[in-house]
């Protein structure tokens, strides 16, 4: 794999894993940008809060954790795909309701762009709807 590929592997892990911007700062420009066509993200604009909202949902669902299905380098346009597939159950204090109980499964892919060695941008590609329904959230 090379660079941007090890980069994106090791963003990709920190992120979903919770770690937050102190663990994905590393591998990200500082003003890096974010985006993703859906409603619970409308606010995020960067991807240090992009990051942070991601650790914040560790607390209603603390046993969050994916599994990688795909993950391609384009090096020609400095780009990283990275699919994979979110599990978690509600089980946390957090969310906008009391624990559920309930579980997600959400499927969803990044698509990181570089400059250099490190994320400019992430764009998430995902279905908030299906996800907050199955988690009992709407």
């Amino acid at each position: 794999m090379n660079n941007i590929g090890d980069t994106a592997a090791q963003f990709f892990d920190a992120c979903e894993t919770g770690g937050g911007w102190d663990a994905c700062a590393q591998f990200c420009h500082p003003d890096a940008s974010f985006s993703a066509q859906v409603g619970v993200l409308a606010d995020v604009a960067t991807l240090e809060g992009y990051t942070e909202w991601m650790k914040g949902m560790f607390t209603p669902l603390p046993d969050g954790n994916y599994e990688l299905l795909s993950f391609a380098v384009d090096a020609e346009r400095q780009n990283v795909a990275a699919f994979g597939v979110f599990r978690a159950t509600h089980t946390g204090e957090g969310g906008p309701v009391p624990p559920t109980g309930r579980s997600i499964e959400a499927d969803y892919v990044y698509v990181m762009q570089f400059d250099g060695d490190k994320i400019r941008h992430l764009t998430k590609i995902w279905n908030d709807g299906i996800s907050l329904q199955q988690l009992g959230w709407m």
